[in-house]
């Protein structure tokens, strides 16, 4: 990636943001359980940070996805991983669809208050017994006159509390898994949504998630995006930014991990010598930084691709799958090296290690990732008859 000064200034905008409205409350955020969402995303919103990569003529800047994936990084420095999740899934979860596939009255109804920070999204995709396998979702659109009456539920749906509008993927009709599903926005104060008490999340403490309930939802036929039974493919393609955007997040987040370790790992003394100075902490440490940079790496190329238009599926599988994984194998080796004080709940070691977690889960688990990556290897067995 070749960074412009553009880039650049907007890194600093994030990075000056993170600093200044996020990191001074997180403990306070996490201990809460919530943060002032509708005060952030406003705060966001103004400086455009919603709208990096959306048509101008919706409030976006139109930029290329790399200046996403710089957002992402340096959204990576806050000292939570709940605040920038509830960004990204108003920006590269719930919008892209809309943005790119959208009517325009979906778009200035939907999209352009959500860029501006006076609309919250929440994408409806994971089910009780359909998470990572998007095609046996249950939820269903039924046409009633020209609206759709919808039956289901929803589940860890991050945003949804305080959210808006829900970008929904339902079946609209009986034809295969793969071909019977659509995206329609439903605004989440529409009669028949009830929502579960906020879950209990492992990490990612300061967003706000719970489960939604659908009875007989009504809403307009022209809240679809694009046309009907595109919404396996349309939310596939909404991965792909997820994914991406979810291993750029990962990279800044992990060498903070790093860097607060080697900071602890000099002061913190044992036998008369500090813990920095063990072989056994600095080379590990510097295994850890390179596998950061391999990650790094793969994510700029994931996005050079997809800014250049090529497919893009395998390598944000990998980016997605390496950031789960190095995300775990990191936080976990620099917890270990704050002894007791990283058994704390309120450490930021233990704090991350927590987060990061859901890496591995979120937007695909890995074992998915992997299945991806298998299918494009040609090594995924086929489905066996009889």
């Amino acid at each position: 990636m070749k960074f412009t000064a553009e880039h650049e200034a907007l890194r600093k905008t994030v990075r000056d943001f993170v600093q200044k409205e996020i990191n001074p409350h997180c403990d306070e955020w996490e201990e809460a359980g919530h943060f002032p969402i509708r005060e952030i995303f406003k705060k966001l919103g103004d400086l455009g940070l919603l709208g990096i990569q959306k048509p101008e003529e919706y409030g976006g800047m139109g930029l290329d996805y790399s200046y996403n994936l710089v957002a992402a990084e340096e959204l990576g420095m806050a000292n939570c991983g709940g605040v920038p999740l509830a960004i990204g899934v108003q920006t590269d979860m719930c919008t892209p669809a809309i943005a790119r596939f959208g009517s325009d009255e979906l778009k200035r109804s939907f999209l352009a208050p959500a860029i501006t920070g006076d609309m919250i999204g929440c994408i409806g995709v994971s089910e009780v017994g359909a998470g990572s396998d998007v095609a046996g979702l249950k939820t269903t659109a039924k046409k009633d006159g020209d609206d759709y009456i919808i039956n289901g539920s929803k589940m860890w749906i991050t945003n949804s509390p305080q959210a808006d509008f829900i970008c929904l993927l339902a079946n609209t009709s009986d034809d295969k898994p793969h071909k019977n599903k659509s995206l329609i926005i439903v605004p989440m104060n529409s009669p028949g949504i009830t929502m579960s008490p906020h879950l209990n999340k492992l990490g990612m403490r300061s967003s706000e998630t719970a489960q939604i309930f659908f009875d007989d939802v009504r809403v307009p036929q022209r809240n679809r995006i694009g046309a009907e039974g595109t919404g396996f493919m349309m939310q596939m393609l909404q991965f792909q930014e997820e994914r991406m955007w979810g291993a750029a997040n990962v990279i800044k987040a992990l060498e903070n991990c790093i860097d607060q370790t080697i900071e602890y790992c000099r002061e913190r003394k044992t036998f008369g010598t500090p813990l920095i100075d063990n072989q056994v902490i600095h080379f590990r440490l510097a295994e850890l930084q390179t596998e950061v940079e391999a990650l790094r790496a793969l994510t700029y190329k994931a996005c050079e691709l997809h800014i250049e238009g090529k497919e893009v599926t395998k390598l944000a599988s990998m980016a997605k799958l390496k950031a789960g994984r190095l995300g775990r194998e990191v936080t976990d080796s620099c917890l270990q090296y704050w002894g007791g004080n990283g058994f704390m709940w309120d450490n930021p070691a233990s704090r991350a290690f927590r987060d990061v977690r859901l890496v591995s889960i979120g937007g695909g688990a890995d074992e998915i990732m992997l299945g991806i990556i298998c299918k494009f290897m040609g090594t995924l067995p086929g489905k066996r008859k009889g």
